[in-house]
Parts: C-alpha cells; structure tokens; sequence
C-alpha cells in the first residue's frame, strides 16, 4: 500500500460547516437519515463542548502518532483531526504538546478510534477531543501511513473534508457533499421538535402527538385492568 499527504482537500462551504453544529451530533444524525454516527465508545473527554469542522483524516499503525505530525502541518482554521488507526491501539497517541500546535493553527479538536493522554491538561486548555480510550502509554513515530484519505472511524466512514459534528451526545459525519443538505434538514427537524415542545409543554403526550396507540394495538398490546391481569 503507498503512503502519501493529501495536500489540497475540498472543504465544505464555512459557514454551512459552522451552522451544523448549532443542532448537535444527534440532530444532525437524524436529518442524514440515521447515519454517520460513529458509534457509542467514542466519548468526549470532557463536558459541554460542541463544535463542527472539516475532517483532516489521518491512516496509522496503532501506537504510532508520525502521521498526526505530518497532519497537522495540513490543518486550517476551522478544521478537526480524525486520526483512524490500523487495528485496537489503547496507547496515548497525542498530549497536551501536540494539541497546543493543533489549537494554534485554529483547530477545532481532535477525534480517534484509539487513545490519548495528558487528559487533564486538555480539558484546561480547553482543546476538545473525542476518543476510544485514555492511556498514559506513549506512542513511537516509526511507520508512515496516510493523511487526508478515506478512513474508518468506529462505524462512518470519512472522507477528507467531510464535517464532523461532536458534542456529549458522541460524533457524526456528515458527507461533504450533503453538508448543504443535511444543513436544511437539521433545520427543519429542529422546528418541529420545538412545535412538538410547546404540545408537549401544554399537557400533550407522544402516544397520542406521535399516533403510537395504533401502533401499539396492531403489535397485540392490551390495556387491561390489575385485577384483569392477575387472573391471567
């Protein structure tokens, strides 16, 4: 397999990007039809942060953080590092010193499949990372691999350039080309989930708002009295 930087990536429009992530991970995973989300064990390490940004992908051996390097010299402002390595790598790929470069060039976080470390200092810099583990052991920069091409990251597949969305519900992706897109619907379905408050606010339930007793009815669910249950 060759190894190469993906120098001149295509971005989505900015301010598309930037308006995602007013509705959060899970809005968004819902207006892109109930995809791109990467998966429950990819946790934020810390609270109350929300962010959207372009994906700077990143291909490496586990325990091994050469590529994260080479990566950073490709981020832009507004961007975020999606680091997928090979196979499990329960090692601490990045730390306080790399994510300060990171931030300096205007990144927004940092996202993995595998670990990092320095957990403490990131949370009070306040450099947001999403991540499979935490791990004080180190890594190595010994082996190439790739930056800016597609990788697997928990269940999504990401493209250079497609946005990412994270908070403390967990990250989805969003394809770079449907960013407009999924934009209109996250919209739209935050309307109506602010119409279906106000119901829900005024005495309204979801059995009936979402039309679930037919449901329930058509699945064989009966309503029965306690005395009626207990001579059944």
């Amino acid at each position: 397999m060759s190894h190469v930087v993906v120098t001149d990536i295509a971005r989505a429009d900015a301010e598309v990007v930037d308006a995602l992530a007013e509705f959060g991970s899970a809005t968004v995973h819902e207006a892109l039809g109930r995809l791109g989300f990467v998966g429950a064990h990819i946790r934020p390490i810390q609270q109350d942060a929300v962010v959207s940004g372009s994906a700077i992908t990143v291909l490496t051996a586990p325990g091994d953080n050469l590529m994260v390097h080479a990566a950073i010299e490709q981020a832009q402002p507004g961007d975020i590092i999606v680091v997928a390595p090979l196979t499990d790598s329960p090692y601490g790929m990045i730390g306080e010193l790399m994510a300060t470069q990171m931030q300096v060039r205007g990144v927004r976080a940092y996202v993995t499949s595998g670990g990092v470390r320095d957990s403490t200092e990131l949370r009070r810099m306040g450099f947001p990372v999403w991540s499979a583990l935490v791990s004080a052991q180190g890594a190595v920069k010994d082996t190439a691999g790739s930056v800016n091409v597609p990788v697997v990251l928990g269940s999504a597949v990401v493209h250079p350039g497609d946005v990412v969305v994270a908070d403390d519900d967990g990250v989805t992706v969003v394809p770079r080309l449907l960013a407009a897109d999924v934009l209109d619907a996250a919209r739209a379905r935050a309307a109506k989930e602010a119409a279906n408050r106000a119901r829900y606010a005024s005495g309204e339930i979801s059995l009936d708002l979402n039309a679930l007793r037919p449901v329930l009815a058509a699945l064989g669910v009966d309503y029965v009295t306690q005395a009626d249950h207990d001579r059944r």
